[in-house]
């Protein structure tokens, strides 16, 4: 039996209970997904720059990708842009990823027993994971924390709201069948600043695109931790429907 909750912002991360799936559609976890799609070795959320430039040291041919209200942080190799990621600078290599919202949420999840990281692109299949842990047990009440983290985890915003009551409906095996439209509506709210004029060297309007590909990759990114931080893995779930 699932138990579904949705919280919002930083507060709600440290709210966050059972599997905590923190949510940031532009573009925190939908980046991640293209890291792993790219051939990313390991990608390992971080909390601070300075956490970040310190991993740097340590772990040779790695790459720093992160943004600060949107910017790419200062001496990175990225911002953080789905679209202006590259393969041949991504391929085999240990991500390093700093963001205003996504990896804050992951930091203070600290009461969760599981954290995924979540995002339209791969809402399908964190669904079907859940599903799934559900069936192996399902006399047990397994909770599932939804974690909006919105604009810098300090407001909250459409897309964010939209992909947590996404998977809320696919986890009570329902459907959505205004998605797309709704999805494609985000260009008039929180989705305006990619399509600034001033605004693309650090907000492409192809990055929109990207990040609103639901159901893409048939894989979820469960967050662990070793002696180094925080890192996520990829784990395969093929799932039906969209498209995937």
């Amino acid at each position: 039996m699932i138990e579904t909750k949705i919280y919002h912002l930083l507060e709600g991360a440290q709210h966050a209970r059972g599997t905590a799936v923190i949510i940031d559609v532009f573009r925190a976890f939908s980046v991640e997904c293209y890291l792993y799609e790219l051939g990313a070795k390991l990608v390992r959320p971080v909390g601070s720059l300075d956490e970040a430039r310190s991993l740097y040291e340590k772990i040779p041919d790695s790459v720093l990708i992160g943004e600060r209200k949107g910017i790419r942080c200062e001496g990175f190799d990225f911002g953080n842009s789905p679209s202006q990621l590259r393969r041949e600078a991504i391929e085999g290599k240990v991500i390093l990823h700093t963001t205003s919202a996504g990896t804050q949420g992951i930091v203070n999840a600290r009461g969760a027993d599981e954290i995924l990281t979540g995002s339209i692109v791969n809402a399908g299949a964190i669904a079907e994971y859940l599903l799934r842990k559900d069936a192996v047990a399902p006399q047990e009440k397994h909770e599932v924390s939804l974690v909006a983290m919105g604009l810098s985890a300090k407001s909250c915003t459409e897309e964010d709201e939209l992909c947590a009551e996404y998977i809320r409906t696919l986890l009570e095996n329902k459907k959505m069948p205004d998605l797309a439209a709704r999805l494609s509506a985000l260009a008039q709210t929180s989705g305006k600043r990619f399509f600034d004029p001033a605004m693309q060297e650090h907000f492409p309007k192809e990055d929109f695109d990207l990040c609103i590909a639901y159901d893409t990759f048939p894989f979820v990114l469960r967050v662990r931790k070793d002696e180094l931080g925080f890192f996520s893995e990829r784990i395969d779930v093929p799932v039906l429907g969209g498209n995937v």
